[in-house]
């Protein structure tokens, strides 16, 4: 059964983004970015809320034909474009690249979901996430922390009350200092 998982960057102290959805603070240079694709590459599918589906989509679809995309920018640009996508949304009234747009997460669609064939799904979208994992929908979390403290912005866990017990699956030091932590749900 393929898995659901997350894939954030996330500042030391907790922040998915700076205040005003601030981004420049991420650290993505080209050895980590050729980590993303070979991760992306591997999916079946992105599983992303309105936010962050528009955000990538109005960058990726063009990004391999701007001169000052790097190799690893114009190899995502094609693994974003050819990915299918469902993008959660109770506004969006449709959405381009290879995209499905659907207005509520039901968990028993999202298990029949994984149930088909292909790779694991890539979860983003911090409010799509904190959705998935109210219904114990999400099974891997990678993590990429920044070396930096914002002080603010918007957190990726919401302080919910609910404990979530996890297991250190792996971690990675990348050489602009940023960690990945990978964490499987502990299946009860």
């Amino acid at each position: 059964m393929r898995k659901i998982v997350v894939h954030m960057n996330v500042s030391v102290d907790g922040y998915f983004e700076g205040p005003d959805s601030d981004l420049g603070w991420h650290q993505v240079d080209e050895e980590l970015h050729r980590h993303f694709n070979a991760e992306i590459r591997e999916m079946g599918g992105f599983l992303n809320g309105r936010r962050s589906y528009e955000l990538m989509a109005a960058f990726w679809p063009t990004a391999d034909q701007d001169p000052a995309s790097s190799p690893a920018m114009v190899e995502y640009a094609g693994i974003w474009r050819d990915m299918p996508k469902v993008v959660y949304s109770r506004t969006l009234d449709k959405a381009d690249w290879n995209a499905t747009v659907i207005r509520e997460v039901d968990p028993n669609e999202v298990r029949r979901l994984k149930a088909q064939p292909g790779g694991d799904l890539a979860l983003g979208g911090a409010d799509l996430i904190a959705e998935f994992a109210r219904h114990d929908l999400v099974d891997e979390y990678r993590i990429y922390v920044h070396p930096v403290l914002l002080g603010a912005g918007r957190p990726l866990f919401p302080a919910d009350g609910d404990r979530r017990p996890l297991r250190l699956a792996g971690t990675r030091t990348f050489g602009n200092g940023v960690v990945l932590l990978r964490h499987e749900r502990v299946r009860s």
